[in-house]
Order: structure tokens, then sequence, then C-alpha cells
């Protein structure tokens, strides 16, 4: 039986000049709870006239906003930090309802990191880049101007945060579109701007879908910068949008991470880890280590621990404590990483754990959790994002042909090494062609730099990275 659930009421308005403001047009999107497949609410279906308006309201605010003090923007986002934590578990809450992410990692993760994200970003409003001088010319940056943030749905207030703390840290002003699959939490956000008292048209809310809202953003002459978060295939579209005025973008995208355990590497330990880390989210995380590449020689060694690991992984309600993987956030999505299994079944791949026959509750869109061995370097499984509870595991013969696997693909966003010896596992990771690798489980850091190579992006986010990428940089000579 279902855990009790609590209710969530429609929203019918954007956020626009510091004011909740009626739509332009009549209709609205049902967003789904993903685990009862019922209607959770609904919220306006915006278009490009809202956007518009959104957008002469980010212009009006933003001379004023970027001459403010580094001090004055940073106490503006220190009373958004304290709005926004009063309300940690409304977020939790909602991101559980709307995207099926079990309370527990709702919690840790869903609403801890975004608050984490932006208290570093009252720091950094607060001591920006100092200028450079270089003989008689002295560098300078200054806010790049509105910024049009597009975000995804899978770390629903995660992604916004980290746009729009940093690009307002900065001086600039921002148009927001949530992911119209999980727009709730973001709405949970501009009631935290509207009590904070961030001065009007700093930050709008426009809710839509993408091809309504989100290109009328790209495409928009009054947006400076475009950062977008999302599928590859997506920010194709969104830079072209882009390209044709000649407009900034930022883009994180796809990834297909590999994780290297070299032979000499704690296996149960990395394989343990591995299996976690896939599984993060029901796997819809874009530095999901979703290829686990292991020597010849432990290959059956390591499957066999990943296919214990993984039956540990409970399905269930987002609000039972027993829940390790909630639903996908869609039945879209869903069947999508079903056809991916498929294809990876017919290719030749052997299904150890879970697979398309494999018991699954029977209300909500899930997948089981599922191991893959017998993969191709090659494959279908090995090289598309399959953003679902799917682990894929090959076998390598040497620490070169690890490297040549891992950059076998055309994303280059995260990865993991393991080895007992640090200087060799850091040899391999300085080899991966990838934006971020995690050596023996390292932990992930809110303040380094994030973005990838390849396919996987342009840019990074988080810490100094993510806020000089709002900002122009001003060359000048006396």
């Amino acid at each position: 039986m279902a855990a009790t659930r609590p209710g969530i009421d429609d929203r019918s308005a954007h956020f626009i000049g510091g004011t909740w403001t009626a739509p332009h047009g009549t209709g609205t999107i049902a967003v789904e709870d993903p685990f009862t497949e019922q209607a959770l609410a609904h919220v306006p279906a915006g278009d490009a006239h809202d956007v518009d308006a959104a957008v002469s309201a980010a212009r009006a605010a933003w001379p004023g906003w970027a001459v403010l003090s580094p001090a004055e923007r940073s106490a503006h986002l220190a009373r958004l930090h304290e709005e926004l934590t009063a309300r940690a578990e409304l977020i939790a809450t909602t991101v559980a309802l709307e995207l099926g992410t079990p309370m527990k990692l709702a919690t840790r993760v869903q609403a801890g990191l975004p608050l984490t994200v932006l208290a570093s970003c009252v720091e950094l409003a607060a001591a920006p880049p100092a200028a450079l001088s270089i003989k008689n010319t002295e560098v300078v940056r200054e806010p790049v101007g509105v910024v049009g943030a597009i975000t995804p749905w899978n770390y629903p207030l995660h992604q916004v945060v980290a746009k729009v703390a940093p690009a307002l840290a900065a001086g600039c002003t921002v148009v927001l579109k949530p992911s119209e699959l999980t727009p709730l939490v973001a709405y949970v956000l501009f009631d935290a701007v509207a009590a904070a008292g961030l001065p009007p048209g700093v930050v709008n809310l426009v809710s839509g879908t993408g091809p309504d809202v989100g290109a009328a953003i790209a495409a928009h002459p009054g947006v400076d910068m475009v950062s977008f978060t999302g599928s590859t295939a997506t920010g194709a579209l969104i830079s072209h949008l882009a390209a044709d005025r000649i407009a900034r973008v930022a883009l994180e995208l796809g990834g297909k991470s590999a994780n290297v355990i070299l032979p000499d590497a704690d296996l149960a330990q990395a394989v343990k880890v591995g299996v976690g880390n896939a599984l993060l989210n029901s796997g819809q995380t874009c530095t999901a280590w979703t290829r686990m590449l292991v020597h010849r020689d432990h290959y059956d060694e390591a499957v066999s621990l990943a296919a214990a690991a993984m039956t540990g992984y409970t399905m269930g309600d987002p609000f039972d404590p027993a829940t390790r993987v909630g639903p996908l956030v869609s039945a879209g999505q869903r069947d999508r990483v079903r056809g991916f299994i498929d294809t990876g079944l017919a290719e030749g791949a052997r299904a150890v754990v879970g697979g398309l026959d494999a018991e699954v509750p029977p209300s909500g869109y899930f997948v089981a959790p599922t191991l893959l061995a017998d993969v191709s370097p090659d494959s279908t499984v090995a090289q598309e994002e399959i953003f679902g509870p799917v682990l894929s595991v090959l076998a390598f013969d040497d620490d070169d042909h690890a490297v040549q696997i891992a950059n076998n693909s055309r994303y280059g966003l995260a990865g993991g090494v393991w080895s007992g010896d640090p200087d060799r596992a850091t040899a391999v990771a300085k080899r991966l062609r990838t934006g971020a690798v995690d050596i023996n489980g390292g932990a992930f850091n809110p303040l380094a730099p994030f973005g990838g190579y390849k396919q996987s992006g342009l840019g990074r986010e988080l810490g100094h990275f993510g806020l000089e990428e709002f900002m122009q940089i001003k060359a000048i000579q006396r």
C-alpha cells in the first residue's frame, strides 16, 4: 500500500517583474506524480508573449542590479538562502511528488545540494574576481546582461540554482524556464524570491514547453546569454537559435561516464560504489557511471558483486522509507529506457539482474534496476545515454585498453578510476577525456568546476568558474 501522500496546489501565474502575473494564454500543463500516474497539479503553458514580458522586466532591472555593490548583492542572496532553507522540507516533498525521488535522497540531495550551492554564491557575490593589471591595461569583469536559463527535470531545483544563483551573484538578471515535467519546485523557489524581497525583475519565471517557451528565450534578442542543461540534441537546437544572433551559450549536456576499476583496486568497494552511482536518482543523472570497466581477470567476480549489490535496491513509493529506487519521471522515459534494454539484449548483452521481464510495482513508471554483462564497447547501450537504472559491464585487458574504451564515446562529462596505487589512478584519470574524474570514490565538490568535454557541453558551472561564465572581460588601457 502506498504511503500517505501530501497534496499540492495548482499554480496559475508566472513570476514577472517581481509579482505573480497572469499568463498571456489560458492553456495549462498537467504535472504528473510518476508513482500514482495521476495529475498532481497544473501550471501555465506560457508562450512567446510571456517571454517578451519577462525579458522586458529583466532588461529594465539589469542596470540597477548590475551596479549594486558586491555586499548588497550578497545580502540579497543571503536573504533568499534564509527563505529557501525554511522551505527545505517542502522542497524535498515536492521533488518526491513530481519526480519520484525517494524522500531520503530528495532531502539530502534534491533539497540539500541547491542550498549548499546558493550559500557558496552568497560568498562569491561578496568577493567577485579582482581586476588584473597587465602593463598599462586594467582587465575587469562585468556582468553579461540578461540570462535565459532553461533547466531539466532530473535535479529540478539544483539545476535552477546552479544557474540563477551565480548569474545573480555576477550582476546579471534572469528569465527562467523550468522543465514542464517538474516545474513545481521552481514555484517554491519563487515563493522564496518574493519573500526575500529581491528587486522586481531581477529574476523571472515563465513555465511552459521547450518549443513554446524555451525556443522563445533562446531566440530572443533581449537575452544576452542562454544557459541550458538537458539533452545533447536539444542543446544543439538551443545553440543554433542563439548563434543566429551571436548570443553566448553555456551548455551542460549528456554523459556516458566510465567507471574504470583497475586490477589492483579494492574490487568489492569499487563495484559497490559504482552500482550506487549508476542507480542514483533511478539512473536519471547525467554524470552516472553507466559503464563499469573491469580487468578481464576479475570480470566474472565483478559481475557477481554488482548483481548482489543491485538486488538490494528496492523499488517502491518515494514516501516509503524502504524505497531506494523510485519510478522514472514519465511513461515516455520508462518506455525509452525499456527500448534501450531491448536493443542491448538484441545486440548480444546478457541481463544478469532486472531486464524487461523483471517484476516491478503495479503502479508507477518503473524500470527494474538492470545489470547488463557481455556488452561490446561499440554497442548501443555502451554508446547512448540511457538515463535509467541500467549498468553495463565491459572487460579490458590493460590500462591502455581501459582508457581506449572509456574515451570511445561522443560524451565526456564524468568518470571514476579505482586503484590501490594513487599515482596509477591519477595517470589514468588524466588520460580520460572528460570534465571530471573521481579517484577511489572521491566526493562530489559543489565548489569545483562542473562541465564536460566533447558533446557533453560548453562552459562550466559551480564555484568561481561558474560565476565567471556569467561575466564579460573588458580591457581598459591607461
